[in-house]
């Protein structure tokens, strides 16, 4: 199979396409055929080896893993003895960075436990972008934010990935939103939901 390769730190210019043996899944992993994968900041800090203390996990020296990439969408192809969830020809998604990445392939192997089925109203493209951001947007509203019907929110750095994912997820709980973004962006960000949007180039308003 076909995947995005990288065998030391660095710039984007150290991926490499190469051909690689296709993964063999275990008893308790499912193997999916990928069709689509996003690309994070995380995985941009990934591939740079930076922040330095990112390598205690990722690998010293050099990478532990060697195909890059964490959020994916795709179609399961084969399961392992031991899987339940899944089945194959089922549609699923889901961030695989702890299971030592590898989204930028044309197959991965993973545990069930990291994958989900892929809602039946999404394409592959929208599924694959929402595990890592949209995950950290849900965290912070509802769980850490406690949000409720009628509460006011200010979301900085309305138009990123996080940002997007924030503005409706806040909208669909019945809150106010005003959004922070730059003039480039306010339309973006009103057509989410924001209720107000302001453009910090004009504001004074910082991005830190």
């Amino acid at each position: 199979m076909k995947a995005i390769v990288y065998e030391k730190y660095g710039s984007p210019d150290v991926l490499q396409l190469k051909e690689v043996e296709k993964p063999t899944p275990k008893d308790d992993e499912v193997l999916v055929k990928i069709h689509a994968a996003s690309i994070n900041d995380g995985d941009n800090s990934l591939v740079k080896g930076s922040p330095f203390i990112a390598r205690l996990s990722s690998g010293l020296l050099k990478p532990k893993h060697t195909i890059p990439g964490g959020d994916m969408a795709g179609q399961v192809e084969a399961v392992g003895r031991n899987v339940a969830q899944f089945k194959p020809g089922d549609e699923v998604f889901g961030d695989i960075g702890e299971s030592g990445f590898g989204a930028y392939a044309e197959y991965v192997s993973v545990p069930e436990n990291v994958l989900a089925l892929k809602p039946v109203n999404m394409t592959f493209e929208e599924a694959a972008a929402v595990p890592q951001y949209a995950v950290v947007a849900l965290q912070s509203l509802r769980d850490n934010g406690q949000i409720q019907q009628g509460k006011k929110v200010l979301i900085n750095g309305a138009s990123g990935g996080v940002g997007t994912f924030s503005v409706q997820i806040a909208k669909s709980y019945g809150a106010e939103v005003t959004g922070v973004c730059s003039t480039k962006n306010m339309e973006l960000v009103r057509s989410l939901g924001a209720d107000h949007v302001i453009d910090y180039t004009r504001a004074g308003l910082s991005r830190n």
